[in-house]
């Protein structure tokens, strides 16, 4: 192929090197992450950018650490370094099963924490799990620093609340106190996206249950999860909890399924992830993991 526009290739070596030049160009130049996404709709056509700000050489994003109980993940981790780390895997497992539900070893060794969460494509995995544990995205530009729940993080379709001046350098997930569970329905084949993501996560009083890929932003009903919030959960609490998801949603059609389709894999899978979190009496216990319908 011949003939096309050049694409400029910015390619800092530091953080502060990369913010520098995010405020400086702005919303003229598309940050790049892992790039799996962003390689996706240039093919396809969808976007042409004329200037690209790649962040794979700036070591500081790619850090996994543990400050005060807190999980901080840089925002050029990969999927699969979540999926494979120990601490995590200990401590925060239903990341590491999640993630580990991406696609293929190669995606998931390519696509970053902060690439899928800044793309906010409403099929992937990661951002209903990262909602339901009540993570936070960290934006750094040089007017400061301030941190976004997920769900105010991700607008709509590939819309998220970051500034042209800002970068999303770190997500930050609280200990973990109770049992969580991440189910993923696919309707077609094993590497699929995800027709259906549903993410539960219970603690001290509280239920959390997150439904993924059936809407352009992660949809989540406190309301509805209050009933559920204390003491077990018998499997008429959790078939009320899924009857009233399915219900308050107004899923979307695609390839993946229509929007009756959906909303019948939400009331079961919702009971499904509700059942597994409430198994637990008081939601004290070790954190649990689900992949859901065609694992």
């Amino acid at each position: 192929m011949g003939g096309g526009t050049a694409v400029e290739w910015l390619a800092p070596s530091s953080l502060e090197e990369a913010l520098a030049l995010r405020a400086e160009r702005g919303g003229d130049t598309t940050v790049v992450a892992g790039g799996s996404f962003l390689a996706i709709l240039m093919n396809q056509g969808f976007v042409a950018p004329t200037s690209l700000l790649s962040l794979g050489k700036v070591q500081e994003l790619r850090g996994i650490d543990v400050v005060d109980g807190e999980l901080r993940l840089g925002a050029m981790v990969s999927h699969r370094a979540v999926e494979r780390d120990p601490v995590i895997r200990r401590d925060w497992p239903v990341l590491s099963r999640a993630f580990g539900l991406v696609a293929s070893p190669r995606v998931r060794n390519q696509a970053t924490v902060g690439g899928v969460l800044a793309d906010a494509d409403y099929a992937s995995d990661p951002p209903a799990v990262l909602c339901a544990v009540n993570a936070r995205a960290v934006l750094r530009s040089p007017r400061g620093v301030r941190q976004v729940a997920i769900d105010e993080l991700i607008l709509g379709f590939y819309e998220t609340c970051i500034a042209e001046d800002e970068l999303l350098t770190e997500v930050r997930v609280p200990a973990a106190l109770g049992p969580a569970v991440y189910r993923k329905f696919r309707s077609r084949s094993s590497e699929d996206r995800p027709c259906v993501a549903v993410a539960a996560a219970r603690s001290a009083g509280r239920l959390r249950v997150v439904v993924g890929a059936c809407a352009e932003v992660p949809q989540h009903y406190p309301d509805v999860c209050a009933e559920g919030a204390d003491g077990p959960i018998d499997d008429a609490v959790a078939r009320e909890i899924g009857a009233a998801y399915a219900k308050r949603m107004a899923p979307l059609s695609d390839s993946r399924g229509s929007a009756e389709y959906r909303r019948r894999v939400v009331a079961v899978e919702v009971r499904r992830a509700v059942e597994m979190v409430g198994a637990d009496g008081a939601g004290n216990g070790a954190g649990r993991e689900g992949a859901g319908g065609e694992e």
